[in-house]
């Protein structure tokens, strides 16, 4: 069936032993399609590791992202925390394209008290170095700054598709929790998720959705934003709407559970989709 690709965000609970080959084994086992490798706190595999998973992954027909470390921040007041960060981003990339992934996520930066379009400028002449890098390494993967759960961190909606119309190649990841947290509840009806699709497909054109990165699991938010992924079923988010969006759009892509029940949540959600896809 055309359309998404659905798995977990890394290695299966139920994957043993816990290593990447036997999460893709797991995932495959399971009817799932796709994995997220998560380098979140490091990236901890070479590059002829990355191309074995590949092969694996290619052979039982699981799709590849990456999200890159944790520790980035493009607007960093510290000039070696930046280029460290870059650093952390363009390793990540080199090792998701040899294992085959076909784009690579990561929170780009926080606002601090810095006004927001310096911090945009900033972040973009930031992924132009990345990008020419990547470019000159002969690396072919998307790179795909996320949406984030916070009003401190940079990652609006509209910031990341202004990102991808002036530097080409780049789209947004879009996680439909991290909206919904950032507007503490507000964003969580059919019409602010098809209105999400909508813009991108204005400002970035039909053929992003054709090959988006999203994220989609529960979420619990505060005063300020994300908390911490739930379950879906301790969630108020409409994962529901989104999923009729995604349908209604006819999105294909890649879409990411990053639950605490990964494996549980993501067939939830494969079996949501299939079922409205199929009406």
């Amino acid at each position: 069936m055309a359309g998404l690709r659905i798995g977990t965000a890394g290695i299966p609970a139920s994957a043993k032993p816990q290593t990447t080959p036997d999460g893709i084994r797991r995932l495959a086992e399971l009817g799932l399609d796709h994995m997220e490798i998560e380098f979140v706190r490091g990236v901890r595999m070479g590059e002829k590791t990355a191309r074995t998973v590949g092969e694996l992954a290619e052979e039982l027909s699981i799709s590849l992202t990456v999200h890159a470390p944790y520790y980035i921040n493009l607007n960093s007041a510290d000039p070696e925390k930046i280029e460290a960060s870059k650093k952390r981003i363009v390793q990540a990339a080199k090792v998701g394209a040899a294992a085959g992934a076909v784009s690579v996520t990561f929170h780009a930066a926080f606002y601090h008290d810095d006004d927001p379009q310096q911090v945009y400028q900033l972040v973009k002449g930031h992924m132009e170095d990345m990008l020419e890098e990547l470019a000159r390494s002969g690396v072919n993967i998307r790179l795909s700054p996320e949406t984030t759960g916070g009003p401190t961190q940079f990652g609006t909606l509209e910031e990341l598709i202004r990102l991808g119309q002036e530097l080409p190649g780049v789209y947004p990841c879009v996680d439909f929790a991290h909206l919904y947290a950032r507007s503490l509840g507000e964003y969580n009806s059919y019409q602010h998720f098809a209105g999400v699709l909508q813009s991108i497909r204005d400002g970035l054109g039909e053929e992003a959705l054709k090959a988006m990165h999203i994220h989609l699991s529960g979420i619990e938010y505060g005063p300020r934003g994300e908390k911490r992924h739930v379950p879906l079923e301790e969630t108020e988010l409409d994962y529901r709407a989104v999923l009729q969006a995604l349908v209604d759009f006819d999105v294909a892509g890649w879409l990411t559970c990053e639950s605490p029940i990964l494996e549980e949540d993501a067939l939830i959600l494969k079996g949501l989709y299939e079922e409205l896809h199929q009406r």
